[in-house]
């Protein structure tokens, strides 16, 4: 059976039927998270939970599939779970976690054939890292302890806008066509027309399926009914991520500057020079 066979092209009617077509387990990793751990691999005996962090870190679909594998694993266990991918390295062991992950599949073979959508992936994945480069960012200035699953939570805040891409190719590109014909057509009202539903409501369904941390899901929920610190830091960091992804000059930014200002205790020119060096650290 050809990979073509295997996406998606007639789309569910409901929340619950786009949940159950993706499995934790069966998740793509970057091509570079599959070349690193595979040289990890070669000298295991050397291999800490911090050397496969490093390897993880900016992989949100092998973030993913760690927490997800760690949460499965302590099903009905007295105590806390994992919050961040270290933890969960840390809980469950060199060994094991090489013998959970062997041989990877890859996302960018998925697509290999179809550039067109491999760019829309990428692209999605280029924004992904730089909200969670600024919600660090903010979060290292802040103070906060929780600054490990507010990266996360950056990261994986367009996780299944990355899972679409990867499953259903022909339904990511005929939304990206129409948002590109109208600019100002909401997101949520072009998801609902190809989908049936919106991405944010398949997001949370698999986070709930797959058990992912409390804090976690809390940081990363686009309506929290409770407006955090740790909420607003994700929230700015996706946003003005959004906003500068093609300039400074979009005239949505002086708003984001002054949020994050507030958040940051800053005024506007130090926050505006904390934004560009954190920008350049790509």
């Amino acid at each position: 059976m050809s990979v073509q066979e295997l996406f998606i092209t007639d789309p569910p009617r409901s929340v619950e039927g786009w949940a159950s077509l993706f499995d934790h387990r069966r998740l793509p990793v970057l091509a570079d998270t599959a070349g690193a751990l595979a040289e990890l691999r070669e000298n295991e005996d050397a291999v800490d939970a911090h050397m496969l962090a490093d390897a993880i870190v900016n992989d949100p679909l092998m973030t993913l599939k760690v927490l997800a594998h760690v949460a499965e694993m302590r099903r009905g266990r007295d105590g806390g779970g994992a919050e961040t991918v270290t933890e969960a390295l840390v809980m469950m062991g060199v060994p094991p976690f090489f013998r959970a992950f062997e041989a990877p599949l890859v996302a960018e073979d998925r697509l290999a054939s179809i550039p067109e959508a491999l760019e829309g992936f990428r692209r999605v994945l280029r924004r992904s890292h730089r909200s969670a480069r600024f919600a660090i960012g903010f979060a290292v200035h802040r103070m906060d302890h929780d600054a490990g699953v507010i990266h996360e939570a950056a990261l994986l805040r367009d996780f299944t806008e990355l899972l679409l891409w990867l499953h259903a190719p022909a339904l990511a590109l005929e939304i990206d066509r129409r948002q590109r014909a109208e600019p100002a057509l909401r997101s949520a009202v072009v998801q609902r027309e190809v989908l049936n539903v919106e991405l944010v409501e398949v997001q949370h369904a698999l986070m709930s399926a797959w058990r992912l941390p409390g804090l976690l899901v809390s940081i990363t929920h686009g309506h929290a009914r409770t407006m955090t610190p740790q909420v607003r830091n994700v929230m700015l960091a996706i946003r003005v991520a959004r906003h500068s992804s093609e300039g400074w000059d979009n005239p949505a930014l002086p708003d984001d500057l002054r949020e994050i200002a507030d958040l940051l205790q800053l005024s506007p020119e130090p926050t505006a020079r904390l934004l560009q060096e954190i920008d350049a650290e790509d």
